[in-house]
């Protein structure tokens, strides 16, 4: 999917299904129409614990590695669950887990370069959310949406689904939740040039992230970390063109620890590029030997994109380190 197809996807898709109402009795008609296979509270507990793992591994390794399992899984197992029989409080719970695991299948999707196969498993995610009442989780999907129109430069895109998001998670009790949110929307409006509403998220944000605990959450967007948001953080100051407080921000991430291969190696891609644009090119070349070394055997898209940018910033750069990095990317295999 390229630039005009997504933004026209869409368009039409936000137009017919993604913003519409909740609908409070649907998970009644579900379970009024439910038949077969009994499903109760351990099946519920299977979906969130394979969504875990999984997760965990893309983390580690890229969205490409493994996709099918999570698509197997989705289909053959959790479909006939959710085709079978369970009260209305399973019935809930069950469907909240499936909009998860869907979520996870749009998040690796993407990571694999599949954006239109992303997208509508982020709207099936948004949709089996708004059926069980489940607002994090439909803000997480939305929030997908907006990072996917970033990536493809649709800017206006962005900022509508990022900005539905944060009016969705807002609300929520979890402060890394709302920081999760703010965040992006401060992203796609930095994208979109209007500063001050990045500026407003971005503070926003920061707050939630103050109050937040080191810990894990047990709410679907509990993972964000700060030193996830520091990364983010840092792209929202360097759009604003401010590469001082983008670099410290990006070195505040990485003092605090990136638990996850392909995450530690997007954040060492970013202050390589910062680093860069300052004049810093022995600093740049630092952090890209790191890089190097971290995106080994990750199967990634934007893992690939960075280091096809980072090769062609090296091109004119002189030295030992320099031209052992631009050979490694040369042989790099791509996804």
């Amino acid at each position: 999917m390229d630039r005009r197809e997504f933004l026209m996807s869409a368009a039409a898709t936000v137009a017919a299904a993604a913003f519409a109402p909740s609908d409070p009795d649907a998970i009644t008609r579900r379970v009024a129409r439910a038949g077969g296979v009994r499903v109760g509270a351990g099946e519920v507990a299977a979906i969130r614990t394979m969504t875990t793992a999984l997760g965990d591994t893309a983390s580690e390794l890229g969205g490409a590695h493994a996709r099918h399992l999570v698509v197997r899984y989705l289909v053959d197992d959790v479909g006939r669950w959710l085709n079978g029989t369970y009260n209305e409080a399973i019935g809930r719970e069950l469907v909240t887990a499936t909009a998860e695991l869907a979520h996870l299948a749009g998040w690796m999707a993407r990571d694999a370069g599949e954006n239109g196969v992303a997208q509508r498993y982020y709207l099936h995610s948004y949709r089996l959310a708004n059926e069980a009442g489940a607002p994090e989780v439909a803000a997480t999907s939305l929030r997908g949406l907006a990072d996917q129109a970033l990536d493809l430069g649709c800017a206006g895109a962005a900022l509508h689904f990022a900005d539905a998001a944060d009016h969705t998670g807002r609300h929520l009790g979890e402060p890394k939740a709302r920081a999760y949110y703010a965040t992006t929307h401060a992203r796609a409006a930095a994208a979109d040039s209007d500063l001050a509403t990045a500026r407003a998220r971005l503070s926003v944000a920061e707050i939630a992230m103050e109050r937040a605990v080191d810990t894990p959450g047990i709410s679907w967007a509990g993972h964000y970390s700060p030193g996830r948001w520091a990364h983010e953080a840092a792209l929202v100051h360097a759009r604003m063109g401010d590469m001082l407080a983008a670099e410290e921000h990006i070195d505040q991430a990485l003092s605090l620890g990136l638990d996850r291969r392909r995450t530690r190696a997007m954040v060492l891609a970013d202050l390589g590029k910062i680093r860069f644009r300052r004049d810093d090119v022995d600093g740049a070349v630092d952090a890209w030997s790191e890089f190097v070394v971290l995106a080994e055997g990750v199967h990634s898209t934007r893992i690939d994109r960075s280091a096809a940018d980072i090769a062609l910033r090296l091109g004119s750069v002189k030295g030992t380190t320099a031209v052992h990095v631009r050979n490694l990317l040369a042989h790099r295999s791509p996804l």
